[in-house]
């Protein structure tokens, strides 16, 4: 089915909203709101590594007739709050690898949402697997004709900030 409404910001901003506050209750209990990806947003290495603050990604692709990557950053300490909440356990049980799985799931989850949004705007694709990017220097830079678009979410006092960059070259 040929796409029924172009992408624009206001349609990728409504679909990651809903599918990021939709996870959110459902699978932590907690309220989430839209905030201004500001403060640094892309990520860049800051001048003194040392000055980085420790980050867990998850990343999940989509390909079909919209291509692209959703990368979701929380830090570390966030991270671990929101496994424990998923899974109900103590943050301290809360592994690196049980981490990196349950923020992947996250990640699925939410991107799993949008991607449905995109489906019902004549846009059908397929999800990749999930992957778990850790750092504390690091940058994502999209190619030359990807379209990068940023949100951060405000929850308990936490943020999250959704970078999505999409693509329909094939």
């Amino acid at each position: 089915m040929p796409a029924t409404v172009e992408i624009s910001e206001p349609l990728v901003r409504e679909h990651i909203v809903r599918a990021v506050v939709d996870v959110f209750k459902t699978m932590l209990e907690q309220p989430v709101t839209l905030g201004e990806a500001d403060g640094g947003w892309p990520p860049t290495p800051p001048p003194e590594p040392a000055l980085a603050t420790p980050q867990v990604v998850g990343t999940v692709g989509f390909l079909g007739e919209m291509n692209g990557l959703i990368y979701l950053y929380f830090d570390v300490g966030f991270a671990q709050t929101c496994t424990g909440v998923m899974l109900g356990m103590s943050e301290d049980e809360a592994t690196e690898d049980v981490v990196n799985d349950a923020i992947g799931e996250l990640t699925n989850m939410i991107v799993g949402s949008f991607k449905n949004g995109l489906c019902d705007a004549g846009f059908p694709c397929k999800l990749t697997l999930p992957s778990i990017l850790r750092g504390t220097n690091f940058c994502v830079e999209p190619v030359s004709t990807a379209r990068r678009y940023l949100y951060a979410f405000n929850t308990s006092g936490r943020r999250i900030v959704a970078d999505i960059l999409m693509t329909t070259e094939q």
